[in-house]
This record gives structure tokens, sequence and C-alpha cells, in this order.
């Protein structure tokens, strides 16, 4: 079983890294890495940046914001992220309850 990347998945991987070091500022990703928790403008400013990008959600459905990405990419992403120091994303409204608004929900809600 090969488990390698795509050509497309790695060339996914370096826009992730371009965009970490364009979005995130360095002191940031510093102080996360050395485990100085982050504040209410950290998580802010990391997630207007992906709102920005459209990858706020990225496992929705672009008809309703998301990035309809691939399970591979979204491991990709995770662990970029995660090995950049970024601030996690605030999971409650798009990993928790979103998805289960978008599975079970009507167009109103």
């Amino acid at each position: 079983m090969d488990l390698s990347f795509s050509p497309e998945e790695e060339a996914f991987r370096e826009e992730v890294r371009a965009f970490i070091a364009a979005e995130v500022p360095q002191r940031l990703r510093d102080r996360l890495l050395a485990g100085v928790p982050p504040g209410k403008a950290d998580f802010q400013l990391w997630q207007e940046a992906l709102y920005r990008k459209g990858w706020m959600a990225p496992n929705w459905p672009k008809a309703y914001g998301g990035a309809e990405w691939s399970p591979a990419q979204q491991y990709i992403f995770e662990e970029e992220a995660f090995a950049a120091g970024c601030p996690r994303v605030i999971p409650f409204g798009v990993v928790m309850l979103g998805p289960v608004l978008l599975r079970f929900g009507s167009e109103e809600q």
C-alpha cells in the first residue's frame, strides 16, 4: 500500500506553508511554540486570515462557505499548522455545530 502524498497534495502543502508564513506573525508562532497560550486577539487574527482565504470551514461544502477539502488536505493543513505553531480553530461553531446543521437543518437555519 502506497501512503505517500500525490504531487497535488504536496503542492497544497506548499500553499499552506506559504499562507502561514504570510498570515501568522513569527512572534505569535514563536510564543505558541514556547507554550504560551494564545489570547483572544491571536485566535481572531488566525480565524480572520482563514476566513479571507476561504479555509475557515475545510470540510464544509463550498456552497456554504467551505473549502471542500479532502481528508488528505485536512490532514496536511493540520500537520503544517501545528508544526508552525498556529492557534487552533475554536471548534464549537465550525466543527461541532455547523456540520450538524448542514446534515439535519433546513435552508433557513
